[in-house]
């Protein structure tokens, strides 16, 4: 589940909010009231994120992050879009033995693509695999073990492949959320670390081998979330203030549509898109939210609900015809900016994190035991 800040917003009186029904404007304009007492009676969602953007974009996820607003949407999908053949057409997913990852890499597998399924956890990984092998009667269903906070392992792992495979469709799906701040062994914070360090080493390694297949694509799972967070560049490895992992997260979701469209407007060859799954029912959620969970029992979105879009934005005719670059949710483009919510970063703010990154990634490239954070010092300094 994508969530953003919602984990810092795990309080009763919270909670009690989110089982109150919003049916008319009256009743809206008050939830909106009694929403922004509960933000400001809880300083560590506050922060340096605004009153207003958590409010409207919450109101909003009730609206349209819901299994309900996924319904609304799905009344105007085209049931012809996933209809498609796959075979022959070889598809990477991040993050692929469990939740939104899974549920993509079935979904694919059904359609007789190839998949090369991405996993930290080795176990995991092959015990999804022979189901999705199980269910889908396809065995082009590969496992690769990667750690993605490590972008040494990240960056040997798409040599590698480069190598000895063809790819047509990268989905940076894996997603982390470490809510104590904890450092990799190379110096990184692990939210950032994993959610855009690895994205960007991966998907800049592979986008030579990308360029030479035909339609290929790439699909980053973003998140909502990230409609709360304007780019922070002066603060990548969250060392200032209080820890907050959801406020990390969520930026984190910001840098990859940033990329997303930066990538998008360097790479004309390659389709690239981002989305956000809504709130989906996932064990992640389960396991680390057991109390939002509960309260949200039958408002939660199915972890199929959750890989619509990005399964759709992955293989269908419709999707790829979409201008390259943009922000997706249930299968249409959206905007990345809440109205007046002061969140647009600056062209300087968005060239200084793809130069921090393009340092991550020739400081992994050119030594043995990089401790990358050393880069990141040197070029915010610049």
């Amino acid at each position: 589940m994508k969530l953003g800040t919602v984990n810092s917003l795990n309080t009763p009186s919270y909670l009690q909010l989110t089982t109150q029904p919003v049916t008319t404007q009256k009743h809206r304009a008050v939830f909106i009231l009694q929403l922004i007492t509960t933000l400001r009676e809880n300083s560590s969602i506050c922060g340096t994120m605004s009153f207003y953007r958590n409010a409207v974009w919450f109101v909003k996820g009730l609206q349209e992050y819901t299994k309900s607003g996924y319904e609304a949407a799905a009344k105007h999908f085209s049931a012809g879009d996933l209809e498609v053949n796959l075979s022959g057409r070889s598809f990477m997913v991040t993050g692929a033995n469990s939740g939104i990852g899974k549920a993509t890499a079935q979904e694919i597998a059904n359609r007789g693509g190839t998949v090369h399924m991405v996993c930290r956890n080795k176990d995991r990984a092959e015990a999804a695999r022979n189901e999705i092998v199980e269910q889908s009667k396809n065995q082009n269903v590969h496992v690769h073990i990667v750690d993605m906070s490590s972008a040494r392992q990240v960056w040997e792992f798409a040599q590698s492949f480069s190598q000895n495979n063809k790819i047509h469709v990268l989905i940076n799906n894996a997603g982390c959320m470490v809510n104590q701040r904890e450092l990799t062994d190379e110096g990184l914070e692990k939210n950032f670390a994993t959610n855009t360090v690895g994205t960007y080493i991966l998907t800049t390694a592979l986008i030579p081998a990308l360029k030479k297949a035909e339609g290929p694509r790439v699909v980053t799972v973003s998140s909502g979330g990230m409609l709360t967070q304007k780019l922070n560049v002066d603060d990548l490895q969250s060392e200032k203030g209080t820890f907050d992992g959801t406020m990390a997260y969520a930026q984190n979701k910001r840098q990859q549509v940033i990329l997303t469209e930066r990538w998008a407007s360097l790479h004309k060859e390659i389709h690239f898109s981002s989305m956000h799954p809504g709130w989906a029912d996932t064990p992640a959620v389960q396991s680390s939210m057991p109390s939002f969970h509960a309260k949200m029992q039958g408002k939660l979105r199915t972890e199929a609900m959750g890989a619509d879009t990005v399964l759709w934005l992955a293989v269908s005719p419709a999707a790829a015809k979409q201008p390259s670059g943009l922000f997706f949710q249930d299968r249409k483009a959206v905007a990345t900016h809440l109205p007046l919510a002061s969140s647009r970063s600056t062209p300087q703010e968005e060239e200084k994190l793809l130069a921090v990154l393009e340092e991550f990634a020739q400081k992994t490239e050119d030594t043995e035991n990089p401790h990358i954070s050393h880069s990141l010092q040197s070029v915010l300094q610049t």
